[in-house]
């Protein structure tokens, strides 16, 4: 078979797994239950600043009318029996823009990542449409640049953990959900250690059959392949390397990931004690007794000194809607 050939195969083979992975999510079993209430309820409320796709656009976090930072004062655990954790929801699945928590403004609130001055989007690299799960973070979570792990033999990247929650449903961003762990997979980006997070929705259809990584595989052949080779191939588009992976590439199981997720838990605590270094801003309004614990009426500054909602603003980044398809060397 010809390189070209054979390239072609690669990708029809990556397109049929992915049709086959939105036969089992949207099935109409699966659609039926999306529409039940417990899918309408979430504790806190998002007050926007600014216009949607502009730099001045932030999402700002309430809990019962009061302001709290998404970072430090929305609780890691979700649940002790079962085990569960909270994820802030960035990117909604299939979009494009590379929206993140603010881990270094007040109250850290979601905004669009930015380079050299111009939002960031992350390329629809052929056959995938930007992101191919649900993507965002643990809150309470921090990947510290100064401690090197011990299995991976990299720093962290200095963020929250990274979650790509494997659900039916498509949040919106910005919604706060409870996801049960699977797994874990060890990209390696750019000399950091990038942990990436598989988890479900505790309230998907298909959350009580997934309960490890290997379920996964059983249930959604080819979504880990997929989710692999796309963290592989997600920055070619700008011009960078491939990332690459510690453990040959391999997902580790549900128990080593919730371990790494305790750890960074940890390393966050030591950052807010003032136990490790760190250029993060610890600005809170729930922990009590710290110098970055402010009233609610420094609250209220921070979130007016910035402009008022707008509406959305059209995206010409032609990154967003593009193919990018990888050359046939690649």
């Amino acid at each position: 078979m010809s390189a070209a050939a054979t390239k072609f195969a690669t990708y029809l083979n990556a397109s049929r797994r992915i049709c086959q992975i939105n036969r089992v999510l949207f099935s109409p079993s699966v659609t039926r239950s999306l529409t039940s209430s417990k899918y309408l309820s979430m504790a806190y409320q998002i007050e926007e600043r600014g216009s949607p796709n502009t730099l001045e656009y932030r999402m700002y976090y309430k809990n019962n009318g009061n302001y709290i930072s998404p970072f430090h004062d929305i609780p890691c655990c979700a649940t002790d029996n079962p085990k569960t954790y909270n994820m802030v929801v960035e990117v909604p699945r299939w979009t494009n823009s590379k929206m993140e928590i603010a881990t270094k403004e007040p109250l850290n609130p979601i905004k669009q990542d930015v380079k050299k001055g111009k939002l960031r989007y992350v390329a629809n690299t052929y056959p995938y449409k930007g992101y191919i799960w649900n993507y965002g973070a643990i809150p309470q979570t921090w990947e510290n640049p100064k401690h090197v792990d011990p299995d991976t033999k990299q720093t962290g990247d200095n963020d929250p953990i990274d979650v790509c929650e494997i659900g039916s449903r498509v949040p919106k961003r910005g919604d706060v959900i409870q996801v049960k762990i699977l797994g874990v997979l060890a990209m390696i980006d750019e000399g950091e250690t990038d942990w990436k997070i598989i988890a479900i929705d505790v309230k998907d259809p298909l959350a009580d059959q997934l309960n490890d990584i290997t379920d996964v595989d059983t249930l959604l052949p080819g979504y880990l392949d997929d989710t692999r080779n796309w963290f592989r191939v997600y920055k070619r588009a700008d011009g960078k390397p491939f990332n690459s992976f510690a453990f040959d590439g391999a997902f580790k199981n549900r128990s080593f990931a919730e371990r790494v997720v305790e750890e960074t838990h940890k390393f966050w605590n030591q950052l807010m004690d003032d136990q490790a270094e760190g250029d993060i801003d610890r600005t809170n309004s729930t922990r009590s007794g710290k110098s970055e614990n402010i009233s609610q009426a420094e609250c209220s500054k921070i979130v007016s000194a910035n402009p008022a909602s707008g509406p959305a603003v059209e995206i010409t980044d032609e990154k967003a809607s593009a193919w990018y398809f990888l050359k046939e060397e690649e």
